[in-house]
């Protein structure tokens, strides 16, 4: 969240819609914003990512503009907001042709980064957000209802959570000592092992759990299952991009074709678990107390 490119962008973004605001007031050419920080419910707004999508929707805003994402894998309710592409490949016309205030795009996604000076230059404020762990999402969800005028929000939909994470790490957290862990991302055509900067990761971490990827960080960008076999990980867990039956074919093909997964620890001892999307591939967001609780309970077996 404190990245360089979200600084820069969010000072762009500010400056931007200040200049258009006075504008505005001075009669001048440019399209008229109508506040630098508190949005209205006729506000314009467009989100290039579902999570961020629901995120601002909690926080009292709509939308006129999202991602299919949002709609056909998340199944958000966005009124009457228009799809105008995908995720990974939105379409800067589309955007354009909405006269959006705002548009809020995720960081971690290349194709977002590089449409936005096409964005600003036609005169759209941008907002870009990294959101890796809770922390992460409770400044953003502070931003959204700061924008809104919905600050009594953060009570329901940052404050709860928080309270939960608390309990979840008093109650399955490891002071010390805690299990090795595996961490795989599985795709239709791969398998990764991921360490911190997965969602699951980051909890893990967070409950005191050794990632053996930090050990072998070569497993990051080649998973050698004979590294995984000398570690021999007390749980594996699983998350999956894209389609999760692809993804888990692909992943069972290989487990099948190398039998001697089947002497894992994990393995043996039911300790193989793949995670639910919308807890664990999705940001969670108001649900990020349910993801530490699903995992300590794993954990706690």
């Amino acid at each position: 969240m404190t990245s360089f490119l979200r600084t820069f962008k969010r000072c762009l973004s500010l400056a931007l819609m200040l200049c258009l605001t006075l504008s505005a007031c001075g009669g001048g050419p440019g399209p008229s914003v109508e506040s630098s920080t508190v949005f209205s419910g006729d506000s314009r707004v467009v989100c290039l990512y579902s999570s961020y999508a629901e995120a601002w929707l909690l926080a009292g805003g709509t939308l006129v503009g999202v991602t299919d994402d949002a709609v056909n894998e998340r199944r958000l309710d966005v009124g009457d907001a228009e799809i105008i592409g995908t995720v990974k490949e939105p379409n800067a016309e589309a955007i354009i042709a909405l006269e959006p205030d705002l548009v809020i795009f995720s960081e971690d996604i290349a194709a977002q980064v590089d449409m936005i000076d096409v964005l600003t230059n036609a005169g759209i404020a941008c907002s870009g957000y990294r959101v890796d762990a809770f922390e992460d999402y409770a400044e953003m969800m502070k931003e959204f209802c700061e924008m809104n005028g919905r600050m009594e929000l953060l009570e329901e939909y940052v404050e709860k959570p928080r309270e939960q994470i608390g309990s979840a790490r008093e109650k399955y957290g490891f002071d010390g000592g805690g299990p090795r862990v595996l961490l795989i991302r599985a795709f239709s055509s791969g398998i990764k092992a991921k360490a911190e900067e997965e969602l699951a990761g980051a909890i893990l971490k967070d409950l005191g759990c050794k990632n053996i990827a930090d050990e072998h960080p070569s497993m990051l960008e080649d998973l050698s299952l004979e590294e995984v076999i000398g570690a021999d990980p007390d749980y594996i867990f699983v998350t999956t991009m894209g389609k999760e039956e692809a993804a888990l074919s692909f992943l069972e093909g290989m487990i099948e074709a190398n039998p001697a997964w089947e002497s894992l620890t994990a393995i043996k001892e039911g300790r193989f678990h793949v995670l639910p999307k919308d807890l664990f591939h999705y940001k969670p967001n108001h649900r990020w107390g349910e993801s530490y609780e699903y995992l300590g309970e794993l954990l706690s077996e």
